[in-house]
């Protein structure tokens, strides 16, 4: 039997400025097909949304179930954009930041591993979560998902020459 699986997923991007520098939180997807993958391979975290079901609370549950911590703040809507495999993926931005002793806490899934082995193996929806400077952001992250970066930095231009 096959599952449908969603086109629509929504996510948080997190960001803080270090030192003056804008950086964002990126995580690296857990689970063997992205073990050796590093630079397009991070996302903002995100989750699948059912029909019907608000966007922003799906990207809140996400990002709790992801990093296992609650976030909070004022949001930014950064808007969507569509992935390669054509799902749309729905983000808002917050300013926040890790706790020192921030341990990432992230849920499982269950896959067949190897492949046609027969035997089912668990590995974390994330393995890592890490902040980036957008520059290396850009290089990070899935290619589709630059332009949530991009639109964040220009919310964040926008208010600063608000307050100018």
């Amino acid at each position: 039997m096959c599952v449908e699986r969603s086109k629509t997923s929504a996510g948080l991007l997190m960001f803080r400025s270090t030192n003056g520098e804008l950086e964002v939180l990126l995580v690296h997807p857990g689970g063997p097909y992205f073990q050796n993958k590093d630079d397009g391979a991070w996302t903002i975290p995100k989750g699948e949304v059912a029909e019907g079901e608000d966007l922003l609370t799906r990207a809140r549950i996400e990002f709790e179930e992801e990093l296992g911590l609650p976030p909070s703040g004022d949001w930014i809507a950064v808007g969507s954009i569509k992935q390669k495999g054509g799902k749309t993926v729905h983000a808002w931005a917050f300013e926040g930041d890790l706790k020192d002793d921030f341990n990432l806490a992230s849920n499982t899934f269950e896959m067949e591993w190897p492949p046609h082995s027969g035997r089912m193996k668990r590995f974390p929806e994330v393995d890592r979560a890490s902040f980036f400077p957008v520059e290396a952001a850009r290089r990070k992250i899935n290619m589709a998902q630059i332009a949530l970066l991009d639109r964040l930095v220009e919310a964040l231009d926008s208010r600063q020459q608000g307050k100018e």
